[in-house]
């Protein structure tokens, strides 16, 4: 049993070959957007059988040489590095190219034992890199052995510069992996066709996640369900029979597996369909009540005779929260300075393009309902709060949000800055002042709060943010849901990784203009 997670919350990246309901994806991220209800993950690259043959790659066959051409590269380039730095150990640098290109069938043996060929254990790109640094430590070990072997003494440096210059390359390598069998998922390749057991709301939220996000590399066939209401239980999906029918329903979609959603199906009914399926040879999956909750937090252990889920409790105060303040301030800091020339030049525009003061205050909401005033950027007339109310009916937003595609307040410099969310560096000064963080759910005003149930005002158990995961998943081409869950994702599984995950994103989210509001 698994979790869910975001991708992009760990925000960022696919995995390597076949999809993995365990896994964002915010990254989001991630890299930012949510992940559905997670189950067990898929099995080994090495299934090629399983995978459409739509696709000419094999997955890990493609990895295998990918991994080889970057263990090649590596040597290459520490040995030139060595070569360079000292000129007198050109002969040592020549002896590091040729063992460690020798050891490269070694190099692949530890790889292979590190588990970077099976996404279970490297579904979160935290969990690869550190099997990456392991496999090059031992890789560097195995050019020793053959130097050894070959009674060759190589230098200490080179050895150094070799370990540095793998972990990079192969970390670089890992990384285009990805993003191409991402791509190629998205475009209909590399895709594992499953079945559906269940057809209650959590089998329809699986299949309707898993049809809007191409990239997670499922194809739903339809459903089987012995209690279902309907005959398509989603749109375009059809049911396909009951239990007992899995086993035809099967037999006629080669290479298909399942995915079970547990809150539709006895567990004494979903312990046999797994066996037997198991036994047949079909990839299962299960999903997990915990919705929301980063599988990093989750450690499956025996109690008895029944696995059971270790869920970790995220912790916000003490050194972390020192951390995290300490770094709101450096970048807080080191931001105002670096954005100082963008705020002259915008405050001058702003002057000129309409009347007005170059700042806005406005009210918000802070940690503990503590309310505060938040600075911007003037992006708007100086009466557009006033005029809101006459423009409620061309909202656009659902829930408390107000979202207008083309609001007649903002005005010719405003439209630009929104774009580029030049109109939030102000928000700076609050994060010195200690009202808001860099990273955080969005400040909400006061009368948003009012409409929140008691599930959403646990958002205020921390410091809002400038940026976050509602801002970096598309902002207001979300909807309210989306602000809901992705806020109390983060509130509920905050961490300093986390935070710089965020952060990377927001960059590329910035400068393309693709979650201005």
């Amino acid at each position: 049993m698994g979790g869910t997670e975001l991708n992009g919350a760990e925000l960022m990246g696919v995995d390597l070959d076949g999809p993995d309901l365990a896994r964002p994806t915010p990254e989001p991220p991630p890299e930012l957007l949510p992940v559905p209800p997670g189950g067990a993950p898929t099995d080994d690259l090495a299934e090629p059988a399983r995978r459409s043959t739509r696709s000419p790659l094999k997955p890990k066959l493609t990895l295998v040489a990918a991994d080889l051409f970057a263990v090649v590269v590596s040597a290459a380039v520490a040995s030139l590095l060595l070569a360079r730095w000292r000129q007198d150990l050109e002969t040592g640098a020549v002896q590091l190219w040729w063992t460690s290109f020798a050891s490269t069938p070694l190099w692949l043996a530890v790889m292979a034992n590190q588990r970077l060929y099976n996404t279970r254990f490297i579904e979160r790109r935290i969990d690869e890199l550190r099997r990456i640094v392991n496999a090059v430590v031992l890789g560097v070990a195995s050019v020793i052995l053959v130097a050894g072997a070959a009674n060759v003494l190589l230098p200490r440096q080179g050895l150094v510069i070799l370990a540095v210059t793998a972990c990079v390359v192969i970390s670089i390598e890992r990384n285009i992996a990805r993003r191409l069998f991402r791509n190629l998922r998205s475009r209909g390749r590399m895709v594992r066709r499953v079945v559906i057991v269940g057809s209650n709301h959590e089998a329809r939220d699986i299949a309707a996640m898993l049809n809007a996000e191409p990239w997670l590399g499922y194809q739903v066939i339809g459903f089987v369900d012995d209690e279902s209401l309907s005959q398509e239980p989603v749109p375009g999906l059809t049911l396909l029979g009951g239990l007992a029918d899995l086993p035809e329903v099967l037999s006629d979609i080669p290479q298909a597996s399942v995915i079970v959603a547990t809150s539709a199906v006895e567990s004494a009914k979903t312990n046999r369909l797994a066996r037997d399926l198991l036994e047949m040879g079909i990839n299962v999956e299960l999903s997990s009540a915990l919705r929301d909750i980063s599988s990093s937090r989750l450690t499956v252990r025996p109690l008895g005779r029944f696995p059971v889920v270790y869920l970790e409790p995220r912790r916000r105060s003490g050194w972390r929260a020192l951390a995290k303040r300490a770094f709101d301030m450096c970048g807080a800091g080191m931001g105002l300075l670096a954005a100082s020339p963008v705020l002259l030049i915008t405050a001058v525009a702003i002057k000129l393009d309409s009347r007005g003061p170059v700042l806005f205050r406005q009210v918000r909401v802070g940690q503990h309902g503590k309310e505060f005033h938040v600075l911007k950027l003037r992006s708007m007339v100086t009466d557009a709060e006033a005029r809101l109310a006459e423009l409620k009916e061309h909202n656009e937003a659902d829930g408390p949000l107000f979202k207008m595609s083309d609001d007649p307040r903002v005005t010719r410099v405003g439209r630009f800055i929104r774009k580029m969310s030049i109109d939030e560096i102000p928000q700076l000064w609050n994060v010195l002042r200690g009202d808001m963080s860099l990273v955080g759910p969005r400040p909400a005003l006061p009368h948003e709060s009012e409409e929140w149930d008691s599930l959403l005002s646990q958002r205020l158990r921390v410091k809002p943010g400038i940026t976050g995961m509602w801002q970096v998943s598309g902002r207001s081409d979300t909807s309210f849901d989306d602000y809901t869950r992705l806020d109390l994702y983060y509130v509920d599984n905050w961490s300093l990784t986390t935070d710089l995950a965020i952060l990377a994103k927001t960059v590329p989210v910035v400068v393309s203009g693709s979650g201005a509001r």
